[in-house]
């Protein structure tokens, strides 16, 4: 399987995919440290600059694409703009869903976009063709040290039908709209059932272990001296997905 990064930051999609045995091969990241961190670690990779530059027909069939899009716009700790944020940057990443056309997609966002533009995120794919699911999955589900609730947006090209336009569903017969439901049915299992030894169901969403006790960072005497670039790494490491988390979805995905 092949995979499409978009909002690579350091590369936390890319190590999961790397971890499942799906290849990245291409990446969107318009910030300078971690695209070093980039062509450090995944060397050869092309590099978009800029998403809004970037032509998703280039990667026409690919199987999954991800990205974690700004969460400014629907952040607790930000003005929750929305689509008035200059940031909101999802039409973008539908923009290349569209052009690709995916068999997956993967995203990650803040908590508060749930209750801030996520419908307008599902409505878009879903008028593309895809099947989606929300998952609410914190990092401490993966053992993490610190909660961390984020919003996991999967989205499931469930058919063979053109996915560049509404399908009237009222014209199909019956035994079509049955077999369509029983492909979307098979392809979820995959995801919230038991194709992957390790699936994305197991993760319990709940359980913080003494999450009052937690520290932001361990009580070091002069932990941050000499630690060269540390605003770009402490930032780019607060924009990072958890890529324990985006694993097992990932090798979900790739077991169906």
């Amino acid at each position: 399987m092949k995979h499409l990064d978009l909002f690579s930051g350091i590369g936390g999609f890319a190590l999961a995919a790397k971890w499942a045995g799906i290849e990245t091969v291409g990446f969107c990241e318009i910030e300078e440290f971690p695209r070093k961190v980039l062509e450090k670690n995944f060397p050869g990779v092309p590099i978009h600059h800029d998403i809004r530059e970037l032509n998703g027909e280039e990667y026409e069939g690919i199987d999954i694409i991800t990205g974690g899009y700004p969460c400014q716009p629907f952040s607790e700790a930000g003005n929750k703009r929305g689509q008035k944020d200059d940031r909101h940057l999802w039409p973008e990443v539908f923009r290349i869903v569209k052009q690709a056309r995916p068999t997956w997609v993967v995203c990650e966002n803040v908590a508060g976009h749930i209750t801030l533009g996520l419908d307008d995120v599902l409505f878009d794919l879903e008028g593309e063709g895809y099947a989606t699911r929300a998952l609410i999955i914190p990092a401490c589900a993966a053992d993490a040290r610190h909660k961390r609730n984020r919003v996991w947006i999967i989205a499931n090209a469930t058919s063979d039908r053109d996915l560049g336009g509404h399908r009237d569903i009222s014209k199909a017969d019956e035994g079509e709209q049955a077999q369509e439901e029983s492909r979307e049915n098979e392809a979820w299992k995959c995801i919230n059932g038991g194709a992957s030894p390790r699936n994305v169901s197991s993760i319990k969403a709940g359980q913080a272990r003494g999450a009052d006790e937690w520290q932001a960072e361990p009580r070091i005497q002069r932990v941050v001296d000499g630690i060269p670039d540390r605003v770009d790494r402490v930032k780019s490491l607060g924009n990072a997905i958890v890529p324990q988390v985006a694993y097992e979805i990932l090798t979900a995905i790739k077991s169906c």
